[in-house]
């Protein structure tokens, strides 16, 4: 019976096509839209992790004032001896690169371009996490004399060298030539927005003594030990500056110490807000769909008024009557999801693409969109599957 009941349902939508595809077509265009915004914010999610870890894993920043950036204006700078103190105090340290950063412009021959000069040590590509597509990082001696050597980015290669190998010609900065000795490898854009490939880095003392004029250092990057306690390291750190920059008991740090894993709760928290709110919004749609289903059966039902009558008068149950409208409502709105799956996958693959982030399918968000649409078709399918059972056959067969 449930076979017959299928087939007649199917006969019922093929027999008016056009309307049938009107009226699935908000339930394709929400079911569409809800994936689509999930699969994209899922996407999302795992591109800003990704940006996290290429930042360095086990990783802590160290900066004056309450936060990063701009802002922290009045809180003093670090002093190499406070970086020596972190090198001795803090065992469990894989590395400690202070960092000082000055915006320069970098000439080659006839090209220029603006750059982010930073000044460490070769700490400062272990806690990065920088691997060398070419070259060499620096010498002890270089660190010491403060060489007028540098390792640069992909994107100042590009925008310097074009395809040529940069490692062992000369680059001006400001009034000095200095020496290409390596070439980092890409990272791409950072979680922050800002391009990590478009810096060049110098020895520390090579940069306070040319570039800034001072010893102050900006910041400091922390590498932990791999098993040790970030949270513990963090705590120790944080004990040791206070008491170093003379904070009293009850005073506010002058400092800010951050881990990349806050930084990435707090991003990938805000995408997966954002794609909840999205997908919420998406499914608004569904609902209209809805609704423009069980529109569409009222009218089906009157116009088959006859015809249930007759089914009716010959023997055929109100039970078999519900069913098959029912169907009918289910069917179509299963029809919908399926497109709409379909529709959602094409649509996601090509904006991922496009926005340079992973497509990552995901099963549950996708059956869940299809049991949601075939449960719409249940419950807005309903009244008038149970109007079309209610009727008097008697009225049913006088019915024009």
């Amino acid at each position: 019976m449930l076979w017959n009941t299928l087939l007649l349902a199917l006969r019922a939508i093929r027999r008016n096509l056009m309307r049938s595809i009107l009226t699935i077509l908000g339930i394709v265009i929400g079911v569409a839209a809800v994936i689509t915004m999930v699969t994209l914010g899922n996407g999302a999610t795992r591109s800003v992790s990704d940006q996290i870890s290429s930042m360095g894993s086990n990783l802590l920043m160290v900066a004056p004032g309450q936060r990063f950036g701009p802002g922290s204006e009045g809180a003093p700078n670090f002093k190499s001896a406070d970086v020596e103190a972190i090198r001795d105090q803090l065992t469990a340290a894989a590395g400690v690169a202070p960092v000082v950063s000055k915006t320069a412009t970098a000439v080659y021959q006839a090209r220029n371009w603006s750059t982010v000069v930073n000044g460490s040590t070769n700490d400062y590509f272990q806690a990065g996490n920088w691997e060398l597509a070419s070259g060499r990082s620096f010498s002890e001696t270089e660190e010491r004399a403060g060489k007028a050597v540098c390792v640069i980015g992909e994107t100042v290669r590009e925008k310097l060298f074009g395809r040529q190998n940069p490692v062992g010609s000369e680059i001006r900065i400001k009034q000095f030539a200095c020496e290409v000795i390596g070439l980092l490898k890409a990272k791409g854009q950072s979680a922050m927005g800002s391009d990590q490939d478009d810096t060049v880095v110098m020895p520390l003392r090579t940069v306070q003594r040319r570039l800034t004029g001072s010893q102050d250092i900006n910041r400091v990057t922390v590498s932990v030990k791999e098993g040790a306690s970030i949270d513990a390291v963090k705590a120790q750190l944080t004990q040791l500056l206070r008491e170093r920059r003379n904070i009293g008991e009850n005073e506010e740090d002058d400092f800010r110490v951050m881990d990349t894993r806050q930084i990435a709760e707090t991003l990938t928290g805000t995408t997966r807000i954002l794609t909840m709110l999205l997908g919420a919004v998406a499914a608004v749609s569904l609902l209209v769909g809805g609704i423009g289903i069980m529109n569409i059966m009222l009218v089906s039902v009157t116009e088959r008024t006859r015809e249930i009558g007759i089914r009716l008068a010959i023997g055929a149950l109100e039970r078999e009557v519900l069913l098959q409208f029912l169907i009918e409502a289910v069917v179509l709105s299963s029809l919908g999801g399926l497109i709409g799956i379909a529709l959602a996958t094409g649509a996601s693959i090509a904006l991922a693409g496009m926005m340079g982030i992973p497509y990552l399918f995901d099963p549950g968000i996708n059956l869940l969109s299809f049991l949601f649409s075939a449960a719409i078709g249940v419950i807005f399918g309903y009244f008038p599957a149970r109007r079309a059972a209610g009727l008097n056959p008697i009225d049913a067969l006088r019915h024009e």
